[in-house]
């Protein structure tokens, strides 16, 4: 099926460098261009493309707004170009919250000098994009206005009163029921063989030492989402790993700290694990966990393809939790995390997956529970809820 794309930029060489990269991909068509924002809202609902490349930074209307009004209009999946810096990543994130659903550096060195790895990483990127869940990314989800007052307004060590995403305490034994959701396109091998049972049962509680978690594309909305719904009194230590651009780890970490009654910190080396703390892995780097309940970090090894990587922190907690680990895989592409993972589930851990139906990119979740080794499959609105009924 041929990939129809938008390409949105001030910039015509630019647009022009873009087109041709993505033109030279026989399964992706160029359909059309724009030079601000609001071109690209009259030419999305003109042409109806599959997937739109897009600029933050332009006269008329800026890209973030464009986004908007795009959700609003017609929801089309978009890809992101950001800046590798600070503010770069703030308005990146900013894009994320309006409804794009993956980003881009913009270096035009690399793409000046290195057009075959630019290409391949561009055109992976779009189709990937135009397969996406698009009931999972066109849901509405709280504004960050309102969601920044959280932390001033929470108090201390209290969790916040129930609400229906915290599911009631049961005194019997729970019974699943599951709920069969449509068959999804998945981003390692295509249509689902079977549509996934996300299960409504409550989970077992059990003195959790760590709470790992693992994602990739989709990522940033859905961390947004589970970690909201934490108490700040939450009473196991948690860790994140994202695959993310080093620039953007500590901004994103500063997000979520402001939206979250936990905190939440980019990890440093040395940092203790602790209740109610969140350690977000640094990009381009590896996390993991020591004997002394505190973590390392460790350059990124070129030769490994994500950096930080999943599978290298689930193994490292592995080693010194055993069995007192929780880890949870959200959306994202690939099958990083399900070794990690495995060497989790050996020791006795626990594994959830997020269940396809609220996968922005049902890949690393469908590794694990592939693989046999999700114990849980839960949609993400529910995670949140059943992390503070296991953990307590």
């Amino acid at each position: 099926m041929t990939v129809k794309v938008l390409v949105v930029d001030d910039s015509g060489f630019f647009r022009r460098r873009l087109t041709e990269i993505l033109s030279a991909d026989g399964n992706i068509e160029v359909v059309g261009t724009a030079a601000n924002g609001r071109e690209a809202v009259e030419q999305t609902l003109a042409l109806r493309p599959d997937v739109i490349t897009m600029d933050y930074e332009m006269p008329v209307m800026d890209g973030i707004t464009a986004v908007k009004n795009i959700m609003q209009r017609c929801p089309t999946p978009v890809l992101m170009f950001s800046s590798l810096t600070h503010e770069g990543a703030r308005v990146t994130l900013d894009a994320l919250d309006a409804g794009a659903l993956d980003y881009l550096p913009k270096n035009f060195e690399d793409i000046s000098r290195n057009p075959q790895k630019v290409k391949q990483m561009l055109c992976d990127k779009v189709h990937l994009l135009a397969m996406s869940n698009t009931r999972a990314w066109t849901r509405p989800s709280a504004p960050s206005s309102t969601l920044e007052t959280r932390k001033a307004a929470a108090p201390a060590a209290a969790p916040r009163p129930a609400t229906r995403s915290v599911p009631p305490a049961r005194t019997a034994a729970p019974t699943p029921r599951p709920v069969r959701t449509a068959p999804v396109r998945s981003a390692i091998t295509g249509p689902a063989e079977e549509p996934v049972l996300a299960s409504t049962s409550s989970p077992r509680r059990r003195a959790y030492k760590l709470v790992a978690i693992g994602t990739s594309t989709g990522g940033p909305v859905a961390l947004q989402r589970v970690l909201t719904q934490l108490p700040a009194n939450f009473p196991a230590p948690i860790v994140i790993i994202q695959h993310m651009p080093a620039a953007f780890t500590n901004a994103f970490a500063e997000r979520l700290n402001k939206l979250c009654h936990i905190d939440v910190k980019e990890a440093e080396e040395g940092d203790i694990l602790r209740p109610g703390l969140a350690l977000l892995a640094p990009g381009g780097k590896q996390m993991m966990i020591d004997g002394r309940g505190s973590v390392r970090i460790l350059p990124g090894d070129e030769r490994l393809s994500y950096k930080p990587s999943v599978d290298i922190t689930f193994g490292s907690a592995a080693k010194v939790y055993r069995d007192k680990v929780l880890g949870v895989i959200l959306t994202g592409m690939g099958a990083d995390g399900r070794e990690g993972a495995r060497m989790l589930k050996q020791l006795g851990s626990e594994i959830w997956a997020q269940d396809e139906a609220s996968c922005v990119i049902y890949g690393m979740p469908m590794a694990v529970v592939k693989a046999g080794l999700a114990d849980l499959v839960y949609s993400l609105d529910d995670i949140g809820g059943y992390l503070i009924e296991a953990c307590n």
